[in-house]
């Protein structure tokens, strides 16, 4: 009884010692202060106050692994200031009172007694989900903004050369054009070393930006673009879950952001200007990149054999023409030359279901197709398997620069939308419940690429 009244006595000193006698102070991250309480609080001891955990190490110090010694502990002197006034006498009552019992009676510690630490951890498993979601997104945007200033973004009124050494004496081994994007490698003597799409090389430093400079001008120049990341996607006409239903979207569809709110974005669909939650899409941002001597080559041939293509089937064709009706009883030309044997059977055969229905992720050409289900369905006739994606419909057979260079039987890919060129300026798509397979301007809305099968 003797041995456990010490041992509850000494327990009793080494709390007053930890709280009494020493001067804590917390220490908690700042940056995230005003969304997220800290996750951690530090206490650190003062470095002239009694540290427990030091007691523990010296005791250790001292005991063998399986053994136990005896070990006196005697309080260290600590300063005046650190000591509560009104707790001075209590604890040097508890000393007498233990240092009367120490003749009589060794103080045993072991190597496993459990001391009070010095770091408090607060459990965040109940903070709210909305506020780490913040922060979350918070950090992604500012990580994203942060890698833009490894961005160096042509500012030029055409193109400035990229060169294979950094010296105007080194080979053009390719383009980088104005509001294009490189990757930063390096800088030499006022060049800087850059990757761009297929190009590695080095652009004159003064025709571009990089660093700080082309963080904001990298969100002029890029593309915000929201890549949905369910099932099916709800496009509601105002932010909130409430809202009247404008339209949907599939997974892996990107839509172009035009605005963007705490919890919400604005996108473009067939459909219209409307809102979708962040919880169900992941935001980034595209940029153009350079173009290599070889890929400009390349494009100069095919649009010079693509010219003289059209003119000769717009010889053939002078006197007999082609025409159609158009959804508003307007006159239309429909894939009258141009382009290869092949597109233009595709843009012919499409034009026959004008006025079927569009129903969503439908793939009848008769019964009701929705916009990418329409395209996969007239290739299909002709052996090309295409994916259910306005998206993945992006990246599918070669790049077309632009609506000047499309050609009938091409694809059209707009934010959340697919449709065929079929020739003068005009497209042939599943538009929407309302209008069904309808024939409609190219340019109805801005393009985000055009694609070429045959």
């Amino acid at each position: 009884m003797r041995q456990k009244n010490v041992k509850m006595i000494m327990c009793t000193v080494t709390a007053v010692l930890a709280f009494s006698s020493v001067n804590l102070r917390a220490e908690a991250a700042t940056d995230l202060a005003s969304v997220l309480p800290s996750a951690g609080v530090d206490y650190t001891l003062q470095t002239d106050a009694t540290s427990l955990k030091n007691i523990k190490e010296e005791a250790e110090t001292s005991v063998t692994e399986g053994e136990t010694q005896t070990v006196d502990i005697q309080p260290e002197a600590v300063p005046g200031d650190a000591v509560p006034s009104d707790g001075s006498q209590q604890t040097e009552n508890l000393i007498a009172a233990v240092q009367a019992e120490m003749p009589a009676m060794d103080t045993t510690a072991t190597a496993d007694e459990k001391v009070i630490e010095e770091t408090k951890e607060v459990d965040i498993s109940n903070l709210d989900a909305k506020i780490l979601k913040d922060v979350a997104k918070k950090l992604d945007r500012k990580d994203e903004e942060e890698s833009f200033k490894n961005l160096v973004i042509a500012k030029v009124n055409d193109y400035v050369n990229v060169r294979s050494i950094p010296s105007e004496d080194g080979e053009i081994v390719g383009k980088l054009y104005d509001k294009s994007v490189g990757s930063f490698i390096s800088e030499t003597n006022g060049w800087y070393e850059i990757k761009s799409g297929s190009v590695t090389g080095y652009v004159k430093g003064e025709y571009c930006v990089t660093g700080d400079e082309a963080v904001e001008l990298a969100k002029q120049v890029g593309t915000r673009i929201a890549t949905v990341t369910t099932t099916t996607l709800k496009v509601r006409q105002e932010p909130g879950l409430d809202k009247t239903v404008l339209g949907m979207v599939p997974i892996e569809d990107q839509l172009i952001v035009t605005e963007e709110l705490d919890d919400w974005v604005k996108v473009n669909i067939e459909e219209g200007d409307g809102y979708v939650s962040t919880d169900y899409v992941s935001l980034s941002t595209e940029f153009v990149q350079a173009e290599s001597k070889a890929e400009e080559e390349a494009r100069l041939a095919k649009e010079e054999a693509d010219r003289r293509a059209a003119q000769e089937a717009a010889r053939r064709a002078a006197g007999r023409g082609s025409s159609g009706s158009s959804s508003d009883g307007g006159q239309v030309m429909y894939a009258s030359g141009g382009g290869s044997e092949m597109g233009r059977a595709v843009a012919n055969y499409a034009l026959q279901f004008v006025g079927n229905p569009y129903v969503w992720g439908g793939t009848s050409l008769t019964n009701g197709a929705d916009c990418s289900g329409f395209v996969m369905s007239v290739y299909k006739n002709f052996g090309v398997s295409l994916p259910h994606s306005s998206a993945a419909d992006r990246s599918v057979g070669a790049a077309v620069n632009g609506l000047a260079n499309a050609q009938p039987g091409d694809l059209v890919c707009y934010s959340g939308h697919v449709a065929l060129y079929i020739g003068n300026g005009q497209i042939v798509h599943a538009s929407t419940s309302k209008t069904g397979i309808i024939v409609s301007n190219a340019n109805y809305r801005t393009p985000l690429s055009v694609r070429r099968i045959f």
